[in-house]
């Protein structure tokens, strides 16, 4: 079946940018047809290089059409729901940008949303070959625990850019790790469920010069393991892993190496990609979604029970 695809994409920062490159790509690859308009809330011209793939530029809410495919919101977190609200009635379908708000007490009733529409919610990191592969083995193997960190340093996240004054650093802006690091729950959840049980301790421990919190660690009780959560913004050197502890074997997940370390025999499973290969494989599964090959496994209320968890430690 030919497709023609008219879709919008609401912000234009680094991850709206990513997005809209990816969708080129992607449905480039698949021969099919598209325009995209970006939706943006200052007239900040879009870079030159970015011309090209955009059809037109709105900056009022009045001159935008109704009659979207799809709209892709990557704005701030804290700026979501309004968002939603505002123009789920011009669009078929949506890609929402993780974290899907800035908290769960939103009252998701007053959005008007159409049962047969697909609302995607971003779930990367569960299309990257360290998760898929886990995924795949840990089903023929008894996990007694699994311990996830994802360490950084805040102020090396955005090369050029005062961490001081992004949203990370802001609480009001959906800044603070619980909210931020919400991929470690999310792939967490995705490999094993969600937890019973959850006991979560956070706040902010450093110096750096932000509001938001800079550390949260839980531990969750599931019905046969218990698993281990640490989310920092201040670790000097990165670590993004998940450890899972077995009766033969500890096996590391290493995300920024995009390897498997078996520690008790010594081998090593390298799984080599870019940012953008994950990425493009969600956008990929995204319009599968739109196209009926595949089921949405992240909507809105998915994704609110995942931030219940990361943001209030509750399930």
């Amino acid at each position: 079946m030919n497709r023609n695809y008219k879709i919008a994409i609401v912000g234009l920062g680094s991850i709206g940018t990513r997005h809209l490159k990816n969708i080129v790509s992607v449905l480039n690859e698949r021969k099919t047809t598209y325009v995209i308009d970006v939706i943006r809330s200052s007239n900040t011209p879009i870079e030159r290089h970015l011309y090209q793939l955009v059809n037109r530029v709105f900056y009022k809410y009045e001159d935008v059409p109704s009659d979207y495919d799809v709209i892709f919101v990557t704005n701030p977190t804290h700026l979501h729901f309004n968002t939603i609200k505002q123009y789920a009635l011009k669009t078929k379908h949506m890609f929402i940008e993780k974290p899907v708000f800035d908290h769960s007490n939103h009252p998701i009733h007053e959005l008007p949303l159409n049962k047969e529409a697909v609302y995607y919610v971003a779930c990367p990191l569960r299309y990257t070959n360290v998760i898929s592969y886990l995924k795949e083995s840990i089903s023929a193997t008894r996990v007694y625990c699994a311990r996830v960190i994802c360490s950084s340093y805040l102020p090396d996240w955005r090369p050029n850019v005062d961490y001081k004054i992004t949203y990370s650093a802001r609480k009001s802006q959906g800044g603070g790790v619980p909210i931020d690091l919400i991929h470690e729950w999310d792939y967490l959840c995705y490999l094993f469920g969600k937890p019973e049980e959850v006991f979560n301790i956070k706040g902010k421990f450093s110096e750096l010069h932000i509001d938001s919190e800079d550390l949260s660690i839980y531990i969750a009780r599931y019905k046969d393991m218990l698993a281990e959560v640490h989310l920092d913004y201040f670790g000097r050197e990165p670590i993004r892993e998940v450890q899972l502890f077995t009766a033969n074997e500890t096996v590391v997940g290493d995300l920024i190496k995009s390897e498997i370390r078996f520690l008790k025999s010594g081998r090593v499973l390298s799984l080599k990609e870019s940012r953008d290969d994950f990425q493009r494989k969600e956008i990929t599964y995204f319009f599968d979604t739109l196209e009926g090959k595949r089921k949405n496994h992240n909507d809105i209320l998915s994704a609110l029970q995942i931030l219940n968890i990361s943001k209030e430690g509750k399930v």
